[in-house]
């Protein structure tokens, strides 16, 4: 078969298709065309998801006639103004777009400079230029897109549900409005909601109140600054505490040079960076902007311009992994604004279901039971209208001193009783705090031990008496292999025959644990990590695993003023608002929502 040319219009169809793949990639071209021209509002408009009918509408620069012509052909571009293929400074520069779009639908293009007295038009349908007409045309320009695909039927089959392509132009939008605060942004059209979010001022606040709309109103609160540099680069932004977080990764946002990215390498440097605080089934929430010399990351390495390649990936991935984990040690013992919100709706949830119709404010409460005579002296015997609370477990001996004023200006109050020999509640001068007192210590403990191993590795304790565990003979090949990094972690073991291990010595702050629970685990913690992600990881899980086992328990009765020592303690320690499995530790109650919750305001 002979070799010839492929016809200049089957040549942009296919070109469309490495470019224009879906509406959302029309969208996505015709908007950071926008951008790139100075725009400071832009509105999108679809149809049937784009399918009918594509409208983008800028208040940027505009064109001239001669360059409206130019615009709409074969690998001509604006962007590239010294030809400098390593310097792109611009969201996009590829040629192809305008004319990709054109080659497989009809494209209608209006567009007025400011210095100019009437604007100018153009049609390209099926890839066939029109002429350059005078139109009555706004400063700015306007691009309608109908009937996207009409010229390549193969590419409709492709395409998903007219409510889903809605979605992705919605989600693309939303990236591109959240790295461009400063800009106007505005979407309407079938099967999506519908927003229009003003332009907001330069800086911090204007970026997190644009924030705010895109992640949802507690974001701000919930949300913890960003601004880390090194070599060239530069990492700003706004990242959620731990406990702040959701079930799927829609919520991080990445940029690089203002440009929306989901690359690999960010994204798995937001996981290392959060390992330690959040499961590892959650993701946080969280915009974060790379900023470079251009020459330094090359942005065409993917066709959607979703992925980058920078010149040091591994100064970059570090930058950003320190950066958020400074930020996420600074914010301290600060848990998520929701955590109160959610125990107050499970408190209208129980309200709700037990409550007179007529006054749901006032609902009929189950019968309280009395205090403890274990705690206070007074007879629990069951009384008139307490049947079924004999055993009560909470401790009011907190009671017994007046808290001091300076505790109740603490962060996490004064504490006032123990329930269930589990929780801590505490006061503070604007309502009530509780805690979670095993998952509190053990993140405390971790944080002890993993400070002890940054400064001068773990101290130690010889025990008197070797202890032998009997393991699973895989589970024994395992810690074997291990030993030298769990000797580095201050558990020193040896091989004691077949499925067995020797302990020689235990880490200082787990003396008087259960050692043989303790190497269990361990085993199970290596088998669980032990092949995958770097060693320091492995190691943090391991050491989160023997922290656990010196923790005060659930179950553990403490006095007030053990009880007030953990809360001080709690507040000076990086990362003490959720334990080492991502859970909360507290959670706070404001007295403003308590007594709304009881119809007193």
């Amino acid at each position: 078969m002979s070799v010839r040319r492929l016809d200049p219009v089957l040549v942009d169809r296919i070109a469309a298709g490495e470019v224009i793949e879906r509406p959302a990639a029309a969208v996505k071209e015709l908007v950071e065309n926008a951008i790139d021209a100075g725009a400071r509002a832009i509105s999108v408009t679809i149809a049937a998801g784009g399918r009918e009918l594509i409208r983008v509408v800028d208040d940027g620069s505009g064109m001239t006639p001669d360059d409206l012509a130019l615009a709409v052909e074969r690998h001509a571009t604006s962007k590239l103004p010294d030809g400098d293929l390593f310097a792109i400074r611009s969201l996009g520069f590829r040629g192809e777009a305008l004319p990709s779009i054109g080659s497989v639908a009809r494209l209608s293009i209006a567009t007025r400079r400011h210095d100019a007295a009437q604007g100018s038009g153009l049609v390209v349908e099926a890839g066939e230029k029109g002429v350059v007409r005078p139109v009555a045309a706004a400063i700015g320009t306007r691009i309608e897109v109908s009937d996207l695909f009409a010229f390549t039927p193969a590419r409709l089959k492709f395409l998903k549900s007219d409510r889903a392509e809605a979605q992705a132009v919605s989600e693309m939008l939303r990236r591109l409005a959240i790295a461009h605060p400063a800009i106007r942004f505005a979407l309407e059209g079938e099967h999506v909601s519908p927003f229009d979010w003003p332009a907001e001022a330069e800086g911090d606040d204007g970026r997190l109140r644009r924030l705010g709309r895109a992640l949802g109103r507690d974001f701000p609160e919930n949300a913890l600054r960003l601004d880390a540099a090194r070599e060239g680069f530069r990492v700003t932004g706004f990242a959620s505490l731990p406990t702040f977080h959701r079930g799927t990764s829609a919520g991080v946002h990445l940029a690089v040079n203002g440009r929306p990215v989901r690359d690999k390498l960010l994204l798995s440097a937001v996981r290392g960076a959060y390992a330690d605080v959040v499961p590892s089934d959650r993701h946080p929430v969280l915009f974060l902007d790379v900023a470079c010399d251009p020459r330094l990351v090359d942005v065409n390495v993917h066709p959607a311009k979703s992925e980058v390649r920078f010149r040091d990936p591994t100064l970059v991935r570090g930058l950003v992994v320190s950066g958020l984990k400074a930020a996420l040690a600074e914010a301290g013992h600060r848990a998520t604004t929701t955590g109160g919100a959610r125990t107050l709706e499970a408190f209208r949830a129980v309200f709700a279901g037990t409550g007179n119709a007529s006054s749901p404010m006032r609902p009929n409460l189950p019968d309280m039971p009395a205090w403890g005579a274990a705690a206070t002296g007074f007879d629990a015997r069951p009384q008139q209208g307490f049947s079924g609370f004999e055993a009560s477990s909470a401790d009011a001996r907190a009671h017994l001193a007046e808290p001091s004023p300076d505790g109740l200006d603490r962060p996490l109050g004064a504490a006032r009783a123990q329930l269930h020999e589990t929780y801590i509640v505490a006061q503070t001068r604007e309502g009530v705090v509780i805690v979670d007192q095993h998952a509190a210590h053990e993140r405390l403990v971790y944080e002890r031990l993993k400070a002890e191993r940054a400064r001068n590795g773990i101290a130690t304790q010889p025990l008197l008496l070797p202890e032998v565990v009997e393991l699973d003979p895989v589970d024994a090949d395992r810690l074997n292999a291990a030993s030298d990094d769990l000797a580095t972690l201050g558990l020193r073991l040896e091989p004691f025959g077949p499925g067995a291990v020797l302990v020689r010595e235990a880490p200082q702050q787990l003396a008087g644990g259960n050692l043989q629970k303790l190497v269990r685990d361990v085993a199970d913690a290596l088998a669980e990590h032990g092949t995958a992600g770097s060693l320091e990881r492995r190691l943090d899980h391991v050491l989160a695993t023997m922290a656990c086992h010196n923790s005060v328990r659930a179950g553990r009765r403490l006095r007030p003023e053990e009880m007030d020592a953990l809360l001080r303690e709690m507040e000076i320690t990086p990362n003490s608002g959720q334990c080492n499995h991502g859970r909360p530790t507290y959670v706070e109650l404001k007295l403003a929502d308590i007594e709304r919750l009881f119809g007193r305001r």
